[in-house]
Order: structure tokens, then sequence, then C-alpha cells
């Protein structure tokens, strides 16, 4: 089997193939944050006490991100906090910035228009992981 008809058979699996992976310190207030500040909603959560093994937050237009509590077992354990970031496209920008911005949001670049189309902002969670969101949802197929 080539690439490409990998490829096609894992896509057609699941409506959001992509679902970015993170660890933090603190994985419940991490999720309180998230749905608060951002918007996300806890769809599951195993473990016990203040340790997660696995939660999904999924975001309201489709798809989401999973995260748990630092672990040495876990291979994502094995990554420093704080590490990475994460685009959202959404429609709201200025509505999430305001929402964000009272949630304790550190704002790292506040809410502009760029010159390829896109309004947006970034900022980053407690933990440090970065969050830009804004309405560029990629280019065109074929450019």
């Amino acid at each position: 089997m080539d690439m490409t008809e990998t490829t096609s058979e894992i896509s057609t699996r699941a409506a959001t193939p992509v679902w970015p992976c993170l660890t933090y310190r603190d994985a419940p207030a991490a999720i309180e944050f998230l749905c608060r500040a951002f918007g996300f909603v806890e769809r599951a959560r195993y473990g016990e006490g203040d340790v997660v093994d696995h939660a999904e937050l999924g975001w309201p237009g489709g798809g989401g991100i999973m995260l748990g509590s630092v672990r040495e077992d876990s291979l994502h354990g094995q990554l420093p906090t704080a590490t990475g970031s994460v685009y959202v496209v959404i429609d709201n920008p200025d509505e999430l910035f305001a929402r964000a911005e009272q949630a304790g949001a550190t704002i790292m670049r506040g809410l502009r228009d760029e010159d390829y189309g896109s309004r947006g902002f970034t900022c980053r969670d407690p933990e440090g992981v970065i969050w830009s969101f804004g309405t560029y949802a990629g280019a065109p197929e074929g450019e």
C-alpha cells in the first residue's frame, strides 16, 4: 500500500483527524482554564484524583485537543510542559479575545488584522502553552 492510500484510509475514519496533545503539571486546573477562557468543552477525563491520564476537550466548531498530567510512564510525559503552540480557526476573534483576557490569559499579541486577511490574537495559558486564534483557515487546496 502506498502512502496516498494510507492517508486516504486514515482520513476517512474520523471527522477531525488531527488532535494536538498537551501535557500539564496541573491538568485539572488546565482543563478548567481552557474551558473557561477559550470555550473548550470537556468530553472525557480518565484518571484518579489530581492525575489526569487522558482528557479530551472538544472545540465547539469540531475537533479538539487531548491532554494529561505529567507522568513518567507516558511518552508525552517526556516532553517539557509549556512547549508548543496551537492555532485554532474561529469566526469571532473579538469576542474570544475579551473572554480570554477576562479569564486571565497572558496576551502576547493583541487582536489585530493581518495582511493575509486574518484577524486574531495570541496568548499564553497559565502553564505557558501558546494559543493563537484567528480567522485564517489555511490556504485553499492546490496552492
